[in-house]
Order: structure tokens, then sequence, then C-alpha cells
């Protein structure tokens, strides 16, 4: 199994419209690094839901439930599908990742902007025990 981050506009779409929905397609990515990061998915991953804008934390994680596919509408780029699987007790913000130093290695440290980041098993393991998340 391998751990992601997807990062979203909480107000295009957040963690709590992927627990509505009960399942949700990550589409719509318009970069090739983070292409190649869902072109790497595979079912069963797990990934970290991340918010940017104003709240810029991690919210929840995710599963994947079918790996990549062409996007319907562009097929020269890439979709997964996901399935909500529980929210972090306590988000945990971008600030709170900066000044952990286990976490420095981190991409979300390094390169913000990247849209789907591949996450280590520690540094999974570090969030949820940072978010209180058994």
């Amino acid at each position: 199994m391998n751990y992601w981050l997807l990062k979203t506009e909480p107000d295009t779409y957040a963690w709590g419209d992927l627990v509505r929905d009960k399942k949700g397609t990550w589409d719509g990515v318009r970069n090739f690094q983070a292409r190649k990061h869902l072109s790497s998915m595979a079912k069963g991953d797990k990934a970290l839901i991340y918010h940017t804008g104003e709240e810029k934390a991690i919210t929840g994680i995710a599963v994947v439930t079918r790996g990549p596919y062409p996007e319907p509408k562009d097929p020269a780029w890439v979709a997964v599908d996901l399935a909500p699987e529980k929210p972090l007790k306590r988000p945990v913000s971008l600030a709170e990742i900066k000044k952990n130093k286990s976490l420095q290695k981190m991409v979300l440290v390094k390169a913000a902007r990247l849209s789907v980041q591949p996450v280590t098993a520690e540094e999974f393991k570090h969030i949820l025990d940072l978010s209180a998340t058994p």
C-alpha cells in the first residue's frame, strides 16, 4: 500500500463533500508531476485530504477505490476514484507540519503547490499521531 496527499480547495470540493457523496472521482488535475503521482495510485492506497486556502490543514483520510484511468472529458489526463475512510480527530495544520522535525522532508513542506504528493508510511503515521486519530 502507498500513501498520498491530495490537495483541494474546500470551496470547490471539501472533505465533507466526499463524506456526503460516499465516493468521488479525483480529476481535473492539470500538472504533469501530479498526473504522474495519480498514475502511480492503486486500489487500496490511502490518501490524506488537505484543504488549501485559508484552512491549510489535513482533514481526513480517503481510500482509493479505483486505480488510475483516463479522464472521460480529457483522456490525456488521469483520474482515480476515492471513498472517505475517516476524518482526522483533529485537523493537522501546515504550520504544525512545518514546525515538526519528523516531517521536514515531507513533500508538502518542500513543494507545497503540488496537488498530488506521495507520503511515506512514517509521515502518514506521524500525521495520524499528531491528529490523535487511531
